[in-house]
């Protein structure tokens, strides 16, 4: 392989975004859980007296849904300034560079989403 042409950098970067990516769909999925925790625990239990701590999981679990959102968001925008800073020896051509930022802006919209269903 050519010292002048090295693939690798943005393929490195790409796992790097696609690690965000996962760690973010993975507090999204830890937020929904917790936020519908405390409604199950009130079924489980039969006790009305649970919706104060039904409340306090959904909160949590709303915050937990944003900040994986926000972490898929900010992992696209960094891997997009990466990739715009390569020389354009170090890009694949016949690669698709968009497509790891969209799948970031997309989990990241479906999150924020979710919260905004979980909130109201």
């Amino acid at each position: 392989m050519d010292e002048n042409h090295d693939p690798r950098v943005f393929f490195a970067a790409e796992r790097t975004l696609l690690a965000w990516v996962r760690t973010g769909a993975t507090a999204i999925g830890l937020g929904f859980m917790v936020a519908r925790f405390g409604l199950f625990l009130r079924y489980l239990a039969h006790d009305p007296a649970l919706g104060a701590k039904e409340g306090a999981s959904t909160a949590i679990g709303v915050l937990l849904v944003v900040v994986g959102s926000l972490l898929c968001l900010l992992s696209a925008l960094q891997f997009r300034r990466f990739a715009a800073a390569l020389r354009p020896a170090d890009l694949p051509h016949p690669y698709s560079h968009g497509l790891p930022v969209w799948t970031g802006v997309a989990f990241a919209a479906i999150g924020l989403l979710l919260a905004g269903y979980l909130f109201w």
